[in-house]
């Protein structure tokens, strides 16, 4: 036997052992990824209660990122308002800085700038007014929000939520991750 050749037996047991150490490198670097992923550029957040019906549902997971972001009127965005409730919540941006919110609630239409809001994706017309005393003109730097499910959603027409200051918006709604019968984009 020649010294420079190798035990046939050796080889399939590098090449196992490679493939491990493949493969444990690829796990290593795949949990790295998201740890960086979802601690940076997104995050995903936990719909809690039923104010977003039918568009989001009480337990829906969603994929939330705050990244180059600036609220627009339409988008469904996270935000933290402790001194209402210490988990985050979510409602859609009827009207941003500047604009002016106004509500007919015997019609049941909301009007930004005095336009009617063509809403598709309300449960009902708006009837419930809530602290609502208006019309409101949208402070700088914050927007106005309001749920889905219209009659059951604390929101921007109480004083406890008010118009939310953007530094308080965690992001942007991208999609439902979880229940998968929901899964996907949240804007149809």
């Amino acid at each position: 036997m020649n010294e420079t050749t190798k035990p046939e037996a050796a080889q399939p047991e590098r090449s196992a052992r490679r493939d491990i150490y493949d493969w444990m490198q690829c796990i290593v670097v795949a949990i790295i990824v998201c740890v960086l992923l979802f601690s940076f550029f997104v995050r995903l957040v936990d719909v809690v209660g039923e104010s977003m019906l039918p568009t989001l549902e009480n337990g829906d997971k969603i994929i939330v990122s705050n990244l180059f972001y600036e609220p627009k009127q339409g988008d469904i965005i996270v935000f933290r308002k402790d001194e209402y409730r210490d988990q985050p919540l979510v409602k859609r941006v009827i009207a941003v800085e500047g604009q002016t919110v106004d509500i007919d609630f015997d019609r049941g239409i909301v009007y930004v700038d005095g336009e009617p809001l063509d809403e598709p994706y309300i449960a009902e017309a708006t009837t419930e007014e809530q602290d609502f005393i208006g019309p409101i003109k949208v402070d700088e730097g914050c927007v106005f929000v309001m749920g889905d499910n219209r009659n059951h959603s604390t929101d921007s027409r109480t004083e406890t939520i008010g118009c939310v200051d953007k530094r308080c918006i965690m992001g942007k709604v991208y999609f439902t991750l979880y229940p998968l019968k929901n899964f996907g984009s949240v804007y149809k």
